[in-house]
């Protein structure tokens, strides 16, 4: 593939994705699409080169259809989306226009300048609408039940998880419909660096180097696939380069309590940013929030067996690099901390 189209490429997997592609793909340009909303930061992209900044809205077809036209976009891969469970409750309306309508208007633009309109090279050229999903839309998993495949049916249990399973089922029929040629990945819980510090490792991260309470939903039992970053933005380049028209579970394969994982990173912090105090005194149960999912659980073997992708990252060494880049990028924290969302953020959910 020559020409990517990245949506969502400012945010923090896209970002990683775009440093990813542009060191394994030396022919390829990348064309970064982001609206630039409260997660979306311009100085999480390099410069080079090959890559260019667009500022725009994946709602925005018509946008979208020239942007693929005047750049020859062979491969759109889609991150731009709203992702926070939490504010998907406290405000459904713009997750189902970003996830579902965006990406209907994405769809539709590289249906007609690929399918209709013949481009790039009139399908010379493979191409192709990758999807970037969530294990989420698989809904909560039974404490006992084995980990989900690709062929397991959606139960997704809030709206943000509705809205992905939304989303993928449209990517879905527009191949079945149109011809449409598509991947979807569906990765399991992402953290490292460039993380917007509303999600739980950041946050915590965040709310430790203030002095803060670290505050834990319920009992902090609930069990993920915890996945590096630069992991998952490899998985989607071997998913780029697999076959079409295919689906892949993506994840490190293993199950970690929030609660085992948080303090894990407690240690990380007390090593690289000691206080009189450890760092896991702070932590502080709150109220779990509605229809929080107990367990997610991915069975991972398809993408090792097919595409040779495994995720290289152990947990340890993971948060060992997130606090090590936060703590040498302060600045970058700070800014964010200083947004109205973030403190929006913080006055509504985390007091104290």
């Amino acid at each position: 593939m020559k020409n990517l189209l990245v949506t969502g490429g400012a945010g923090f997997i896209g970002s990683a994705f775009a440093r990813a592609a542009l060191a394994a793909l030396p022919s390829a340009s990348v064309v970064v699409l982001d609206a630039l909303t409260y997660a979306g930061n311009r100085a999480n992209l390099p410069e080079h080169e090959r890559l260019d900044f667009v500022h725009g809205d994946v709602r925005d077809g018509a946008g979208a259809l020239t942007l693929m036209r005047e750049r020859r976009i062979d491969a759109v891969v889609h991150f731009a989306a709203e992702t926070h469970v939490d504010r998907s409750i406290t405000g459904p309306a713009v997750f189902l226009d970003t996830n579902i309508a965006g990406t209907t208007a994405l769809l539709e633009a590289a249906r007609v300048y690929w399918l209709d309109e013949g481009g790039p090279d009139s399908l010379d050229r493979p191409v192709r609408f990758h999807q970037v999903s969530t294990d989420e839309v698989y809904g909560d998993i039974p404490e006992h039940a084995s980990p989900v495949d690709e062929r397991a049916r959606y139960r997704p249990g809030n709206p943000y998880a509705a809205s992905k399973a939304a989303a993928d089922h449209l990517v879905r029929a527009w191949g079945r419909t149109y011809g449409l040629p598509w991947s979807i990945s569906h990765g399991g819980n992402t953290y490292g660096p460039r993380q917007f510090p509303e999600k739980l490792l950041p946050l915590m991260i965040a709310n430790a180097l203030s002095d803060r309470p670290l505050p834990v939903y319920g009992d902090g039992l609930q069990r993920r696939d915890w996945l590096f970053v630069d992991d998952h933005a490899a998985a989607v380049l071997a998913i780029l380069g697999g076959p079409a028209n295919r689906s892949w579970n993506v994840g490190a394969g293993g199950e970690h309590p929030n609660l085992a994982v948080i303090r894990q990173l407690c240690g990380v912090l007390d090593e690289a940013a000691p206080r009189p105090t450890p760092h896991a005194d702070a932590i502080t149960f709150v109220a779990d929030r509605p229809g929080h999912d107990r367990r997610y659980a991915m069975d991972v073997a398809a993408i090792a067996a097919e595409l040779g992708w495994r995720a290289s990252t152990p947990l340890a060494e993971g948060l060992r690099r997130t606090v090590d880049w936060t703590l040498s990028h302060r600045g970058w924290l700070d800014r964010v901390r200083a947004t109205p969302q973030y403190q929006d953020w913080l006055r509504r959910h985390y007091k104290g």
